[in-house]
């Protein structure tokens, strides 16, 4: 007759298991990675791993819970405070101490098991909320704020992963239920994967469903409107009109320039600097407003660019001298320059999904081109047409030699990945007009670049 084998000798096994050349540490490091592999992949429990894990956290003096998924890492952390700081950093890019290789895989396994094995089936706004949490403990895990990883460079395959789970999970949701009922719907942080769902059904909300569902939408507007609007706000006033003479008022005396000037009339002798001629800054500013023509496809690849160009060109409306005007399209293109101001507002007018149709957006465009030196024009999209791809070229070739600064965006997204129909990236290229990343961050950077 043969038993399962207890935590303590399973984890004694797992200590004398190594093979030659290889260390109890490596084994027993091994061992955690087994079973992280085994829950990930399987939907099975492995007895054997399981109680030879317990061995080995129990030898670390770690808790029990850790190895327990159910357990957020949120939870744990309440419970054992301490865990915190070694959560921190744990799989950064960085020196780590010698000699806690296995402590930091259990750690480790722990991150990784409650981010990425997220089960089937429905899941509870409750649900929904462990594990965002988790997935900000996976962020500080990985050096970065919770929140971070989607802006630190080198991770946008890993951020775009992590949007998909969470989007899976608000999939598997019944949203509709959980906005109607106020209790639930608090429950739930606005994300761009939550709002996506939203602006997707809004035509199917009423009542108390849809004000939860507008309420969320404008909460996670007004969030990263004020990310955005810090940059934004750094932009300058204008650029100086140096066709316009300075005026000769004290506050203007450019005194430096005034010495360097009237270096010549130096006096050794009495050591006096005799001045014949005074030199003022030119602070006049340009007058005419630059045109901000911003068109976003809204095709249902691009969510994540509608919303925050949408929220970008309201702010940049905001701005002194400034002249925005927003169109967005798929098969059809919709002005919706006179709600620029509220992106709330243009969020509940789109129609998110259909296909590309960028000729009748550009149709739409060009006539609203007045001052083509003063104007720039940020195309967002993918690029892919929904038919042939050579008239929307002509329209923006043409565009690009009247003048106008020709902004092609791949996407406007979190993470900076994005797909562009080669075609049209070469197209770009050739033009001396290439695709730009399609981190917002640098769209940001690209507009401050023209508009001061």
């Amino acid at each position: 007759m043969t038993t399962e084998p207890t935590a303590q000798s399973a984890g004694t096994a797992a200590r004398s298991a190594g093979t030659a050349g290889q260390s109890a540490d490596e084994t027993r490091r091994q061992v955690l990675y087994w079973r992280l592999m085994s829950r990930l992949f399987g939907t099975d429990e492995q007895p054997a791993l399981e109680n030879a894990s317990l061995g080995i956290v129990g030898d670390l003096d770690l808790p029990l819970t850790l190895l327990d998924p159910a357990v957020s890492v949120d939870n744990l952390v309440q419970r054992f405070p301490d865990l915190a700081a070694e959560f921190d950093g744990l799989m950064a890019d960085k020196e780590h101490e010698a000699g806690d290789e296995v402590r930091r895989a259990a750690l480790v396994s722990k991150l990784l098991l409650n981010v990425f094995a997220t089960g089937s089936g429905n899941v509870s706004a409750a649900q929904l909320e462990s594990w965002k949490q988790d997935a900000a403990w996976f962020e500080r895990g990985m050096g970065c704020e919770p929140g971070g990883l989607r802006h630190s460079q080198g991770n946008e395959e890993l951020a775009k992963v992590l949007a998909g789970l969470e989007g899976d999970l608000i999939k598997r949701m019944h949203l509709r239920e959980v906005l109607a009922d106020p209790a639930l719907a608090a429950q739930l942080t606005p994300s761009m994967s939550l709002i996506e769902q939203l602006l997707r059904d809004k035509s199917n909300l009423s009542g108390v469903a849809l004000a939860n569902a507008k309420s969320l939408i404008r909460r996670y507007v007004d969030e990263v409107a004020e990310v955005l609007r810090t940059q934004v706000e750094k932009t300058s006033s204008g650029v100086i009109d140096r066709s316009v003479p300075p005026k000769r008022v004290f506050r203007n005396l450019d005194i430096e320039r005034t010495i360097w000037k009237n270096l010549t009339n130096w006096n050794a002798e009495d050591q006096r600097l005799y001045v014949d001629r005074l030199y003022y800054k030119q602070t006049a500013h340009r007058t005419t407003p630059a045109r901000l023509i911003v068109v976003v496809d809204q095709s249902g690849s691009m969510t994540d660019s509608m919303v925050n160009c949408t929220i970008l060109a309201s702010i940049f409306a905001g701005l002194p001298k400034v002249d925005v005007h927003l169109i967005a399209y798929d098969t059809r293109a919709i002005d919706l320059t006179p709600w620029v101001h509220d992106p709330f507002e243009v969020l509940m007018r789109t129609n998110l999904g259909g296909g590309n149709n960028g000729p009748v957006a550009m149709a739409m465009a060009r006539p609203k081109i007045s001052d083509p030196r003063n104007t720039v024009m940020v195309w967002i999209s993918d690029f892919y047409e929904f038919g042939a791809s050579q008239p929307l070229y002509e329209g923006i070739e043409a565009v690009y030699r009247s003048g106008v600064k020709f902004i092609p965006v791949g996407s406007v997204n979190s993470s900076g990945v994005q797909s562009v129909d080669p075609w049209f990236r070469k197209k770009f290229k050739d033009l001396g007009t290439p695709v730009i990343s399609g981190h917002i961050h640098k769209l940001v950077f690209e507009l401050k670049n023209f508009l001061t």
